[in-house]
């Protein structure tokens, strides 16, 4: 048995945001040591290595790992040869075109011909303004891209930003944006058969904690002549599970999904029509 072997960032948040994701699927492997390069499930069917966000779409690309945890825009940047698998929403931010605060610019088009362009992402930049048709110098930095304009390094600069902050603070404006990332998953491209199903089976189980985000799960004891009313309110996937009680054939039991934010409204409607023994728990995974 081969594990499938997923490379995903060695730190930072994105890492603490994948790791307990992975470990919420059930796959549970073991905490992360500071020097800890890989580890594996006890099953041995999952292993990961800790590499650089910047690095993994290299590394799925070239079959070092076959699966990994990055940026779409790192993925975009470098042009990688790899299958785009899913979406992970989180790890949202938004590459923008930002200029001083005090030039008139108010879009990329209304840029000079020749501009000097700093940023972490050169590719990106060079076809985003070779479409404006802008004689862009691409000045490649690897970090504090929002200084270069005060500087006198650039007059524009491409950069990633959650919320913008950073760059109103160094007194920049954004007048575009070239596209939106996230946490995405990729994969190589000519996975085998053994390793194409623990990929499945890995994005099912992903999916089933994504799914039950926001959920809960309610069950009560309930007339059974409010059936048809409580199936009004309460949809549930698609109808809620009804259960008998030993020795009482007035009454049932409900089980059903939940919205969160919907829950104390839905228990106050549980009592307007008998409802009692009224119990709430956390959905760790949902599989529709």
């Amino acid at each position: 048995m081969t594990a499938l072997k997923i490379a995903i960032p060695n730190k930072g948040r994105m890492f603490d945001k994948i790791y307990d994701l992975l470990n919420r699927s059930g796959l549970k492997f073991p905490s992360k040591d500071e020097r800890s390069l890989t580890c594996s499930t006890k099953d041995g069917k999952y292993s990961i290595i800790f590499v650089r966000t910047q690095d993994i779409p290299r590394f799925v690309e070239m079959k070092v790992a076959d699966v990994g945890f990055t940026g779409l825009d790192i993925v975009e940047e470098l042009k990688s040869d790899v299958e785009k698998i899913m979406d992970l929403d989180f790890g949202k931010c938004n590459m923008v075109v930002a200029v001083k605060e005090e030039d008139a610019y108010l879009n990329s088009k209304d840029l000079p011909q020749n501009i000097k362009v700093a940023t972490s992402f050169p590719n990106i930049a060079k076809d985003y303004f070779e479409k404006l048709n802008k004689n862009a110098k691409i000045i490649e930095v690897s970090g504090a891209t929002e200084i270069t304009p005060r500087l006198g390094l650039s007059d524009v600069v491409v950069d990633i930003t959650s919320s913008g902050a950073t760059l109103k603070s160094n007194k920049l404006r954004i007048i575009d944006t070239i596209m939106s990332s996230s946490a995405i998953i990729i994969a190589s491209k000519d996975l085998n058969e053994e390793k194409q199903q623990k990929l499945s089976s890995l994005i099912r189980a992903l999916n089933s904690v994504i799914d039950s985000k926001g959920k809960k799960y309610l069950m009560a004891h309930v007339p059974k002549d409010s059936l048809c009313k409580i199936k009004a309110f309460l949809p549930g996937l698609s109808s809620p599970t009804v259960t008998t009680l030993l020795d009482d054939e007035k009454n049932v039991v409900i089980h059903v999904v939940v919205n969160e934010d919907e829950v104390y409204e839905s228990i106050e409607k549980l009592k307007n029509v008998g409802g009692r023994g009224i119990l709430i728990m956390t959905v760790e995974q949902m599989v529709a």
